[in-house]
């Protein structure tokens, strides 16, 4: 089906979305994917979709706090939270337009029982509109998680152990558009060839450069058309990911000739810049249980030219001995909820538990499978203390053999960055 409409493209989006079909981001792709939109139009089609899962929280108090005793049923909410988001998060929208089009999308889809109250409503905060920005404004700083639509309890943990200044910072960083990264193969190209190909492809680009990351390996992509259509990313020239996740392959230090294990390696990007790293000299055993994901990662790992052996957890090539394993852990995710929308609304503190449990036992299997004198590096995307350090320091604690050479925490205040950790555990027997 082709949808011809922005605003009804976002909609049907958006109640796939409630009604639990996937993550947001993975429906936007498959749905754009069928669609015949303008550059422009594609692009608000992703604004009204992610602003409006990541603003969930303050957009659903506002419905309510209008609602009175009719709280609106699911479908009705998803088009008040597209129209409200227009209304007070994107000011280029007027506002008669913001209102009309929402409740056209309504009627033209099949909801016309709801269209007179998404009216009133919307139409009820056009009036109100400097007191609403006002009120939004306050909440911000009066009451954090909802101003800022964040989870209550894990904005509870962050004000326990930040100042307040760096809470807000942090919240702020998060319900920003995440940027685009591009970190050149070199394996198959440059960034002199790359750069030549974005100046015929469209691709407005900037320099950036970290102390773990160097120069020309990372570019930030400003403006792109649709990346599956450029013959630069298919011919596997460049790998889409944030600079923060190549922190832990610079400290794990990949030498020509080793052999080295990433447990948990899909979708591949880490797997990827260690057989760069490597020149593809060496042997690189990447593991993942899921075959969907595993599927993946043997198709990044093709078009980039990766030489990386794709298999199970437990296959027997898997088993080691290896001279470094990676143990990039599942987790939390706090680290990069601007960029992973539905994670600040799947989490909860049961989760984080689930998440140290398994970083624990996937500790435990890397260091089995590590020769003496290997290096073991563990990264999370995670600020969360008891995923990163605390974990650090429960190992150490159970295995003598190891010691810990280095650790390091990245933060979206100050490095810039989605948040991560890493730390390189020597083996010493």
């Amino acid at each position: 089906m082709v949808w011809q409409k922005p605003r009804e493209n976002a909609v049907r989006i958006l109640l796939a979305h409630n009604e639990g079909r996937g993550f947001v981001e993975d429906i936007l792709t498959r749905e754009l994917a069928e669609t015949r939109l303008r550059q422009d139009d594609r692009a608000l089609v992703q604004e009204l979709c992610f602003g409006a899962v990541r603003w969930r929280a303050t957009l659903d108090w506002m419905i309510d706090a209008k609602s009175f005793d009719r709280l609106p049923a699911p479908q009705a909410r998803v088009f008040l939270r597209l129209g409200l988001y227009q209304l007070f998060w994107l000011d280029r929208i007027p506002d008669h337009a913001a209102v009309n089009e929402t409740v056209a999308c309504a009627r033209s889809l099949g909801f016309d029982g709801y269209a007179g109250f998404i009216n009133a409503m919307l139409r009820n905060y056009t009036r109100a509109d400097a007191e609403t920005r006002a009120t939004l404004a306050r909440l911000k700083t009066e009451d954090p998680a909802l101003g800022w639509s964040h989870p209550r309890w894990l904005v509870d943990r962050w004000q326990k152990r930040m100042p307040a200044a760096d809470v807000q910072s942090l919240l702020a960083w998060n319900n920003t558009p995440a940027v685009a990264f591009a970190r050149i193969n070199t394996l198959k190209s440059d960034a002199a060839k790359v750069i030549e190909s974005w100046r015929t492809e469209g691709v407005d680009y900037d320099f950036k450069t970290w102390d773990w990351t160097g120069s020309h390996l990372v570019f930030q992509l400003k403006r792109h058309p649709p990346l599956e259509r450029l013959p630069s990313f298919n011919s596997g020239w460049y790998y889409i990911q944030d600079p923060s996740t190549l922190a832990s392959v610079r400290l794990l230090e990949p030498k020509a000739g080793e052999r080295i294990l990433d447990l948990c390696a899909a979708p591949g990007g880490k797997t990827t810049y260690i057989a760069q790293l490597l020149d593809n000299d060496g042997t690189v055993v990447a593991c993942d249980p899921d075959p969907t994901r595993r599927e993946r990662l043997k198709q990044n790992c093709e078009r980039l030219g990766a030489d990386v052996e794709v298999t199970v957890p437990d296959d027997r090539e898997a088993a080691g001995p290896f001279d470094a394993v990676l143990v990039d852990a599942p987790c939390s995710n706090s680290g990069v909820l601007r960029r992973r929308l539905d994670a600040r609304w799947r989490l909860g503190p049961p989760d984080l538990e689930r998440c140290c449990a398994l970083q624990k036992r996937l500790l435990e299997t890397a260091a089995k499978r590590l020769r003496p004198g290997g290096r073991l590096v563990y990264s999370t995307c995670s600020i969360e203390p008891e995923e990163n350090q605390g974990m650090v320091d429960a190992f150490l604690a159970a295995q003598p053999a190891f010691r810990l050479e280095q650790s390091r925490q990245l933060a979206p205040v100050p490095d810039g960055v989605d948040g991560a950790f890493v730390a390189v555990l020597r083996h010493t027997a």
